[in-house]
């Protein structure tokens, strides 16, 4: 990795580069997307600076070359995500000749690659670079968590009239899931139910006084949101009447996210746009908002004695490492694989130490709260007792607002996932 790590929002810096040419994207009338795949984590840690720069130069070099009127940046992640991996890059289609995208490749992206440790793959694709980074936050498989089950569950009708725009958008919605329906055919006026549908994004291009009639009669018989799909610069026209919020060009997967919390989300979350609240919306009967509170019979400044002594009750207490038969009772209530669960296990805290040393060492209280929220429950459905219990001991350590005792746990942790990954092999008969 590069020397210098820093945790970023993909989603911003793409924004940042995109903001950097948008001048050349208007001179040339050419559409930038991103088609981010949903593996793709939201936060990373690496070399801000040298990413933001890398991304410039491609995008520049390529709206200077180019004559097709929109690019695709595409950009993939491994389906599991466990600590360190490739992020790939990809421009494909881009109309400028072989000769002179390997002359780039090879004489200005090589100081921005060498910082990032990444790599130049010679394929089928215009541009494919490979470039490892560190997860943001480990554990999590979705990375755009909506804080209500409220906000899921919606139909969609995107009317796009770029393929890769409606192919890109469409990806992006169905991450949370959300039906959607789309593509111009997809929609003709006068024929189309548009009452069965929670949202319609259309291009600003192709809104027509027929549809904002038909829009707006709509309306008022249900609570159906309009978005209108345009560019940064669109002057104000018809849509607007009929608009509930712009979805503004370039899009990105956090673009779609706070576009859900603005339309369907109260003012709580329309302020402060929330996140890693929910779990996996495929797991939502087993959800709970876990909120760490202090008990109303120590809410009077307790003492320190009083929590040490909880803490050392706790510890003193025996508990298997692993107990299976609860794990199987677990599992099977639940209707899951227990063997599966235990493998899952494996991957997603692969190197967590690493990871639970880091964010304490940082003092990202947010995050080690989250972390343990999430390692007590998965330690729980597994039976992993003496992890849970370890999970517990720093929920008392947050409710007690203790956070200078921290720095003792990262050793601890490491010393209970070397015995519970040793339990979990065993069972699974693993070397």
């Amino acid at each position: 990795m590069s020397s210098v790590e820093n945790l970023f929002d993909i989603n911003k810096i793409l924004h940042k580069s995109f903001s950097k040419i948008e001048s050349l994207s208007k001179e040339k009338k050419i559409d930038l997307i991103f088609e981010m795949n949903s593996t793709l984590p939201r936060e990373l840690r690496g070399n801000v600076e040298a990413m933001e720069h890398l991304l410039t130069s491609i995008l520049t070099f390529v709206f200077k070359y180019t004559q097709e009127n929109e690019i695709v940046l595409t950009l993939n992640a491994p389906e599991d995500f466990l600590y360190e991996e490739l992020i790939s890059f990809k421009i494909s289609k881009s109309g400028i000749i072989k000769e002179k995208v390997l002359a780039f490749l090879e004489t200005e992206l090589g100081s921005s690659l060498k910082i990032l440790n990444g790599e130049v793959i010679y394929d089928e694709n215009d541009i494919h670079l490979n470039i490892p980074f560190t997860i943001g936050e480990l554990g999590f498989r979705r990375h755009y968590r909506l804080p209500s089950k409220s906000m899921l569950q919606k139909k969609v009708l995107l009317i796009v009239q770029s393929e890769n725009s409606t192919r890109s958008i469409t990806k992006m919605f169905k991450y949370f899931p959300y039906d959607v329906d789309f593509g111009l055919k997809a929609y003709k006026e006068d024929k189309t139910d548009l009452a069965k549908y929670d949202v319609v994004v259309i291009e600003e291009s192709l809104v027509t006084k027929s549809f904002a009639v038909t829009i707006k009669k709509v309306q008022e018989l249900k609570m159906l949101k309009c978005v209108i799909l345009a560019k940064r610069d669109a002057d104000v026209n018809i849509s607007d009447a009929i608009a509930s919020t712009h979805l503004m060009r370039p899009v990105t997967q956090e673009s779609i996210f706070e576009l859900i919390i603005s339309l369907f989300g109260d003012d709580r979350f329309k302020k402060e746009i929330k996140k890693n609240i929910i779990s996996e919306s495929e797991n939502l009967s087993d959800t709970k908002i876990v909120d760490i509170k202090i008990p109303k019979n120590l809410q009077s400044n307790p003492e320190d004695s009083t929590m040490n002594k909880m803490i050392e009750e706790k510890k003193a207490s025996h508990v298997l490492i692993l107990d299976t038969k609860k794990g199987l009772e677990n599992a099977k209530k639940k209707g899951l694989i227990y063997s599966q669960e235990l493998e899952n296990f494996l991957e997603t805290f692969y190197k967590s130490d690493l990871y639970f040393r880091q964010i304490v060492n940082e003092k990202q209280s947010n995050k080690i709260k989250d972390f343990c929220i999430d390692l007590e429950k998965q330690s729980k459905v597994l039976g992993a007792e003496s992890m849970q219990k370890f999970a517990d001991i720093i929920s008392l350590i947050f409710v007690y607002d203790k956070l200078d005792m921290l720095p003792i746990y990262p050793g601890r942790y490491h010393i209970e996932l070397e015995k519970l990954t040793a339990e979990i092999k065993n069972y699974l008969h693993i070397r």
